[in-house]
């Protein structure tokens, strides 16, 4: 036990030194796209892809919603909505509210995906429950326009999404 808690201990430095990078990067990012006026509109969105996207390959949920958010608005990038979704989508899997919010929206929608309001809801709904103001309301306006036996349809993929710890929904 004496060995393996030096082990451990440079482990979690490890990881703590590397989740540190991540955030400072992801930052960086951010600080691109406010250099202009109106953020959205007129920030550098260059440097914010290079910096999110080395990080969005690595698994960072954060960077990868940021990427999806460019490539669905064509901001930095050419619009490319399945691309779009193919990030949102690897986010949302690891349980990333704001991307499984987006991902509610781009199912609503039919952007990158087939429209399909039991799977809007469904992906509102998850980011709901964990804490996403923004899936609450998607979830609401997708009930809006379902039958009471698609809201229960969408309510019983959330739960097995959430069993499946949200892999393959």
């Amino acid at each position: 036990m004496k060995r393996l808690l030096p082990v451990l201990m440079g482990f979690a430095l490890l990881l703590l030194s590397s989740t540190e990078g991540w955030s400072a990067d992801f930052q960086k990012g951010f600080n691109a796209l406010e250099r202009g006026d109106f953020a959205l509109e007129r920030g550098d969105f260059a440097a914010a892809l290079r910096e999110w996207r080395p990080l969005a390959e690595q698994g960072n949920a954060p960077a990868q919603t940021q990427l999806g958010a460019m490539y669905r608005a064509g901001q930095g990038v050419p619009q490319d909505y399945k691309t779009a979704v193919k990030w949102v989508t690897l986010a949302a899997e690891q349980g990333y509210a704001q991307a499984q919010s987006n991902l509610g929206v781009m199912y609503g929608k039919g952007e990158g995906v087939i429209q399909d309001k039991v799977y809007a809801h469904m992906w509102g709904n998850l980011a709901a429950s964990n804490g996403n103001e923004n899936g609450r309301k998607v979830r609401t306006i997708a009930a809006i326009m379902m039958t009471p036996a698609q809201i229960a349809e969408a309510q019983k993929l959330a739960r097995e999404c959430i069993r499946k710890k949200y892999k393959g929904c």
